[in-house]
């Protein structure tokens, strides 16, 4: 939790402790979290709190083909923007159009937001659910998947016929 007034004199580590670590491999479905760190620098802008930085972590994805752990590495910048939750809500007949900056908007209330969930939702969006491990294809071949155009048997030599070169 980082206090809204006055905002931290330079950049704003976090680092995940073991148990947090554990607790984030848990929440995301991932092997582990090996190390979690981000360095977050808070600006105070008219209407937002500005939160830029970088976030870094090793983690144990399972594999989308084989289900097998492997080791991934993340390096995403983070930008957010934290807004006071009592700003004035839009009618249902108000149009509102969204600049790109609007999309990482975090509400808080009080005099306080949480960065560390932040840093934890921007973790949960930077891991890829399709990601592949080494051993992706060597599961496939297992399992009788095969490439497109590599099919083999007699349905394919027939089709293969239909061909026009």
């Amino acid at each position: 939790m980082i206090k809204a007034r006055p905002l931290p004199a330079g950049a704003v580590v976090i680092e995940a402790s073991p148990e947090e670590r554990a607790a984030l491999a848990v929440r995301f479905g991932l092997g582990a979290v090996e190390s979690l760190r981000a360095e977050v620098t808070l600006e105070q802008k008219p209407r937002a709190i500005r939160a830029t930085g970088r976030l870094r972590a090793a983690i144990m994805q399972p594999c989308a083909i084989s289900g097998e752990d492997f080791p991934v590495t993340i390096d995403e910048p983070v930008d957010l923007r934290f807004v006071e939750e009592h700003q004035r809500p839009a009618t249902e007949d108000e149009e509102i159009e969204l600049e790109a900056d609007d999309c990482d908007e975090i509400e808080f209330s009080g005099d306080m937001f949480d960065l560390g969930e932040a840093v934890a939702q921007t973790l949960g969006l930077a891991i890829d659910p399709y990601a592949e491990g080494p051993n992706a294809d060597a599961a496939r071949a297992a399992a009788g998947i095969v490439q497109e155009g590599e099919q083999l048997g007699p349905l394919a030599d027939l089709l293969s016929g239909l061909k026009k070169d």
